[in-house]
């Protein structure tokens, strides 16, 4: 069975967000090991340009501590893909025999640099940007949807 992990910086407050995790992730345990590491955010009060960069440094260091396998991380700048292709495109790792898939949320100011670069695609779910929190509600589920549409479920229509 595949491992799939989230590593994502952050803890989700808000108690929405955590049930709705909390479905999706026990819905993923019939295609998969599905786990999420959560990292530790900084903090900074009104943070200036260079303590943005201090920021990502320390949280892409806690962020590389837990790359696993085959790492894709959440970036505006990333591929956007339909949900058909976001399943064509984890059953097409999984068949060529990737054990483990690593998806990378960053913290409020994004990821750095560095973490993009050791990262194997950069996946786009908007133009837009939403709260990191509510960016793994929105990932869990697309995960699930995706082993959904390769299964041949009906939660897809």
């Amino acid at each position: 069975m595949i491992k799939v992990r989230v590593v994502a910086v952050g803890k989700v407050k808000e108690s929405y967000f955590t049930q709705a995790i909390a479905e999706y992730s026990k819905r993923l345990n019939a295609y998969c090991d599905f786990t999420i590491v959560e990292v530790k955010e900084e903090n900074f009060k009104n943070p200036s340009k260079s303590d943005i960069q201090k920021i990502l440094t320390i949280e892409g260091e806690r962020i590389e501590k837990n790359i696993k396998g085959y790492p894709i991380v959440l970036a505006i700048e990333g591929a956007k893909v339909s949900s058909e292709n976001f399943a064509k495109k984890i059953k097409g790792l999984t068949d060529r025999g990737e054990g483990e898939l690593t998806f990378i949320i960053g913290g409020s100011y994004g990821v750095d640099e560095r973490v993009k670069k050791l990262c194997k695609e950069r996946l786009s779910f908007s133009d837009m940007t939403f709260p990191h929190t509510l960016m793994r509600v929105v990932l869990t589920e697309q995960i699930y949807r995706a082993f959904s549409i390769n299964a041949g479920s009906e939660y897809h229509k």
